[in-house]
């Protein structure tokens, strides 16, 4: 039987996968549990997986230059909200969206999956010209993080590493940073520091009310195969989409069973009215995979790219060649 490597991080939608519970027709995955973190910079680079979960964003600058090694699969193992993830500081002044208009903001790369949607939602909820943002790159919380792809930005925006001993959370706290725009909290915020607050908060109604207008349940990391392995095995895409389709119905599954059992199986308080209160507002499949439900999803993001000048020209959502349901960004 045809061994295939298969990298991705331990969520719910993805463990199924992991740990055998469903298995891929003719083939036997040797699977390695790592974090974006890891896999990104890899998928980019090296590209040692055969199969292998990618940022969104990495994913289709890299498509719109024909540099990619991996075809993607609308299989979205991380989705989420993000008008909760600006975080500024408390002196600075900002004290809504339209106030970091030509202000220093910090975030790990310009050009991640979380900064794209945030810059997108800025732009079309707040009518923010997001190039007037004055960019630092940098780690979160641990300083040396620089950018995974190389960028060709218009010399009108600007864009500066910290020095490579600073992190964006040293920086905020030292006044070099205004905000921070990141997919975790910088360490500040989590240990409960007065002096760097969330600029929504909560965020909680402001993302609800943005679904039920736009629909929209922002991907950010997508499953990819590679080409030359899909030139061996044209079939395989399909069935890799089946499988991770399993997967995230025995997931589901359970969130609902854990969210009704009799007895609190998480360590969250409220984890059934979380549960329900997504089911009201998007319903009782709210993660979907592949592009019917999605397409909102993803034009918006490709549009964000093209704007944001992360891709020379327009990306489009589209078929492959092949005839079953498996999608690709193309």
């Amino acid at each position: 039987m045809t061994e295939l490597t298969l990298a991705c991080w331990d969520y719910d939608r993805a463990m199924p996968v992991l740990d055998g519970s469903v298995t891929l027709n003719n083939f036997k995955l040797n699977c390695h549990i790592e974090s974006p973190g890891v896999l990104f910079p890899l998928a980019v680079t090296e590209a040692p997986f055969d199969i292998t979960e990618l940022s969104f964003a990495s994913y289709v600058i890299q498509l719109s230059r024909d540099e990619c090694p991996y075809i993607g699969l609308p299989i979205f193992l991380s989705r989420a909200f993000r008008h909760g993830a600006i975080y500024v500081r408390k002196a600075s002044g900002i004290t809504s969206p339209q106030d970091l208009e030509g202000r220093v903001v910090g975030v790990p790369e310009y050009a991640m999956t979380l900064a794209v949607w945030v810059r997108g939602i800025l732009s079309d909820e707040y009518g923010i010209d997001t190039d007037k943002l004055k960019y630092r790159t940098g780690g979160l919380n641990e300083p040396g993080r620089t950018e995974r792809i190389n960028l060709n930005l218009p010399s009108h925006i600007e864009l500066e590493e910290l020095e490579p001993s600073v992190s964006l959370n040293e920086a905020i706290l030292d006044g070099k940073l205004d905000a921070i725009i990141s997919p975790a909290p910088p360490q500040s915020f989590s240990d409960g520091d007065a002096r760097v607050i969330r600029l929504i908060d909560p965020a909680g109604p402001v993302e609800r009310e943005y679904f039920k207008r736009t629909k929209i349940f922002p991907p950010m990391h997508i499953v990819g195969i590679k080409k030359t392995i899909i030139q061996k095995y044209p079939s395989l895409p399909n069935d890799v989409y089946k499988l991770f389709l399993d997967a995230r119905k025995i997931a589901m599954e359970r969130v609902k069973e854990v969210a009704q059992s009799s007895a609190n199986r998480e360590m969250s308080p409220w984890y059934s009215e979380a549960y329900e209160y997504a089911v009201s507002i998007m319903g009782a499949d709210y993660w979907t995979y592949g592009l019917a439900d999605n397409s909102a999803d993803l034009q918006a993001f490709c549009r964000y790219c093209y704007s944001q000048h992360l891709t020379s020209r327009l990306m489009s959502v589209s078929y492959t060649h092949l005839t079953l349901p498996t999608k690709r960004i193309v």
